[in-house]
């Protein structure tokens, strides 16, 4: 079935996900990575230790009490220009239910802005190569997918 389209809910809200979001926040993840790994024992305690971290900025979105779209930016300290930290964003989702109503879009704004009071001189973000919908998302955004080449490494074992 074709998710709704449509304006923001009157409703919508966004904020700094707290420790008590968490099981909010897994469940979304759903919608990211369907065959995810496992959610570990400890998930309580990555999660306490991200919530206390000033260098992370994890961010919600709420149509009433319901967390419907969440993305995440880690702002990294930097010795080149001028000192000015960069930010990596990550796992950026919005329940398939929600979408293109703007919620996303006017969260990952909200995480821009965040940045850009951190004095970041730069957002960088990766996508999967075959999602052509959230490459149009992105670049709607103002992000720009020719500055730079992504290189990825994963574990080989």
């Amino acid at each position: 079935m074709e998710p709704q389209r449509g304006p923001l809910p009157r409703d919508f809200a966004t904020r700094d996900l707290a420790t008590v979001d968490l099981d909010a926040l897994l469940a979304l993840y759903r919608h990211l990575h369907t065959g995810d790994d496992p959610v570990p024992d400890t998930i309580g305690s990555i999660w306490d230790s991200i919530v206390r971290d000033p260098s992370q900025i994890y961010l919600g979105a709420f149509v009433g009490d319901l967390l419907v779209s969440a993305c995440n930016a880690t702002v990294v300290p930097n010795l080149t220009r001028g000192g000015r930290p960069y930010a990596i964003i990550e796992n950026v989702v919005t329940d398939a239910a929600y979408r293109r109503r703007g919620i996303g879009s006017s969260l990952m704004r909200e995480l821009l802005t965040r940045c850009w009071a951190r004095r970041c001189y730069k957002v960088m973000l990766l996508s999967a190569t075959l999602r052509a919908d959230a490459h149009d998302f992105y670049l709607a955004l103002g992000f720009d997918n020719t500055a730079k080449q992504a290189f990825v490494a994963k574990p080989t074992t």
